[in-house]
Order: structure tokens, then sequence, then C-alpha cells
């Protein structure tokens, strides 16, 4: 069946979008979703405990979060512009977001602060995209924390008291542009009794870009081309996430962030997990065959989204769809400050999809199927 980004949209009242974290980072709500029955079940967020065995693997995305928004004038005209980082292509070339983009162009400079930081326009690009090359002294990372503020996504509207809720307990790795929000529910003190329990945890890399940001602005899912994101897995993770598979025990993601790294490796190497970094642009709708991840935790999603498209790939779009009825029903939170979902796997076999969707996704993601190792 060809699907459309319509067959993803779902009533959303406004009020259910979550504009600030709680208080307790453990407190918030989780629905258990079985992908095979479809069958939900309500719930908080540390009930993921019982869905977890010894020897399972829980992966998680390390990355942390840029102060990557930057509000700066342009000494030529005196008008503001706003720059929004979202990676480092080489040195201190950025590609980034810039409004208003239209006037905008090759050569233009952007002064921050009193001037220590500058950035001069390289290259334009399709959206409000522009490559820049920053100038300054010292240290750019400290330059950055001093000047830049966090890039909460545009539906929270309200001002975040304490910028470290916008990041994991984990954070390491600076480098993106959004938070890996399904992240955001754990504690410190929740993994160690999760690790006292036989539970290995898992590191990887995902470098949040623009494809959070960017919508799906075709129709047919198709014709949707994803950004692609920085990513590295190492061996010592590698390893972890290999030997729960060996032992027949669950790949438990967490975020879609981290499915998209794992699955990008798995079909790149014919489900076999190894170290390996670099790009990725995977886009996972229904129709992909999962390689590696059993069974994630994610947050609730924008309606007609790659991320709702990529929970359905593996739970079915009608399971999917009927249990995001519940949540709204039940007044869940959604988005990066609200709650949570269980998908318990194996993946759904949609009957509803046929072989000729199973290539489609594959053509998708043709490079993957073709960088063998």
């Amino acid at each position: 069946m060809t699907l459309t980004t319509n067959d993803f949209d779902f009533n959303l009242p406004e009020q259910l979008i979550a504009q600030v974290p709680i208080q307790n980072r453990l407190a918030s709500r989780l629905l258990k979703l079985d992908a095979q029955t479809g069958e939900y079940e309500d719930g908080h967020f540390p009930d993921i405990a019982s869905e977890l065995e010894p020897g399972d693997v829980l992966v998680l995305n390390n990355t942390r979060v840029l102060p990557a928004r930057l509000h700066g004038i342009r000494p030529d005209t005196g008008g503001h512009v706003e720059v929004l980082l979202l990676n480092n292509t080489e040195g201190d070339r950025w590609e980034t977001l810039v409004k208003p983009a239209r006037r905008i162009r090759v050569g233009t400079e952007i002064a921050f602060g009193d001037g220590q930081l500058v950035a001069v326009v390289a290259e334009e690009l399709d959206h409000g995209g522009r490559i820049v090359e920053f100038k300054y002294q010292g240290i750019f990372l400290e330059v950055l924390e001093a000047l830049g503020e966090m890039p909460l996504p545009p539906y929270i509207k309200e001002k975040l008291d304490n910028p470290d809720r916008y990041q994991t307990v984990y954070a390491k790795e600076n480098g993106s542009a959004a938070a890996p929000t399904a992240g955001l529910h754990f504690t410190q003190e929740f993994m160690a009794d999760l690790e006292a329990r036989g539970i290995d945890i898992a590191y990887l890399t995902l470098h949040v870009g623009l494809g959070t940001f960017r919508p799906v602005s075709v129709d047919d899912i198709d014709a949707h081309k994803m950004h692609s994101e920085f990513y590295s897995l190492d061996q010592e993770n590698s390893d972890k996430i290999r030997r729960a598979q060996q032992g027949g025990h669950k790949v438990v993601a967490v975020g879609t962030t981290s499915i998209r790294t794992l699955e990008t490796i798995g079909t790149k190497f014919d489900g076999e997990v190894k170290a390996d970094s670099g790009w990725t642009d995977i886009f996972i709708a229904p129709g992909y065959q999962f390689t590696v991840v059993n069974s994630f935790i994610t947050n609730f999603h924008l309606p007609k989204s790659t991320l709702i498209m990529l929970v359905s790939a593996f739970a079915g779009r009608e399971h999917v769809l009927t249990a995001y009825q519940h949540a709204v029903a039940e007044e869940y939170r959604f988005f990066s400050f609200g709650d949570a979902m269980f998908l318990r796997g194996p993946q759904y076999q949609d009957p509803a999809i046929s072989e000729e969707d199973i290539e489609a996704a594959k053509r998708r993601n043709s490079q993957f199927f073709t960088q063998k190792d």
C-alpha cells in the first residue's frame, strides 16, 4: 500500500503539549504497548524495570545539547539575526539555521555579544540553512557557553529555569541541537538499580541535527529525505550489545536516536553490531524490517512526523494510533518534556504491509544495504 503523511495524523489538543519538565524525572507516566497484540497498559516510568531481565542491554544516546541558539546583529544594517547551530562540518565551519534567512547571503557577517564571536556566511543551503565560519578568541565551546542559549523546540513556549533539565543525566559528548528526550526520564540512581539487577547499559552517540526541526512537507512519504546526522559506537559498547544478542537477550533502545543508530549499523552489517561511526540519514517507516532493536522507550511524537512513522514501523500504524488515542483521552503529556512509551517487541508483522512496501523501505535506505564491510 502507498502510505501518505496524512496516514500518520491524529488530533492533539494543544494543552497536552508539555511546556515544562516535571520536578521528578522518574514521575513521568508510562504507556506500555505490545507490538504484537496492540494491547496497552498505563503505568509510571519506573515500571520499565519489570520489562527488563538480567542479560538485557539498555542502549542510551550520550550526546550533549550545545547552547546552540545565538542572537546576533548584522554590523552593516543593525538587524537582528538568530542562528541555530546544527552540525560542525569541519574546523570552525558549522551548518546552521538562520532567521530571517531571506537577506542573509554569502559574505554576510553576524556579530554576537560584544564581538567576541563573529559568523561569516560561507554557503547558502535550503530551508534557511547556511554554512557559517566562526571567528573568535580562545576556546569555541567556552565562548558558546557564555553567549548561547538552550535551543528548545518551537512548540515549547515557556522559558526553562534550569537548562540541565534539557540534558540527560548521562550526557557527555557535545554536539546536539536538541536533546534525545526519551532519556530525560532517567536518574543516576534508577540506572544504578537496573545495573544491580543485571541489566547492562551501553552508550552510543548520535548528534541530533536538522532532522529534528524539519517537518515532512510531502504527501508521499517515499519522497521525504532525512537529514544526515553524525553517529558513533565504540568497541566496548558494541561488545555489550553483541553479547546480549548472542545470549538471546533483548536489545532495548532508549529513544529514536538510539534506534536510528543501531539500525543504521545493523542494516549496514547484516544484523551484526560493530564499532562504527559516520553519517546516517536512515528513514524508518512501515515496511522497514528491524535488524537489532527488540524493544524501545520513546516519548509521544508530533502528528505526521518521521518519529511516529518509526514507531508505526515497529508496532503497526493501527496499533500506534489507537494507543495515541488512548493517551490523548487520558491526558498524557506529549513531546520533549512529556510522558513515555515502552514498545514491547518483537516487531509487529502488519498484514497491510506488502513485499512492495518492504522493497520501498529498502530503496529509501539503499546506501546501508550496499556499504558492506
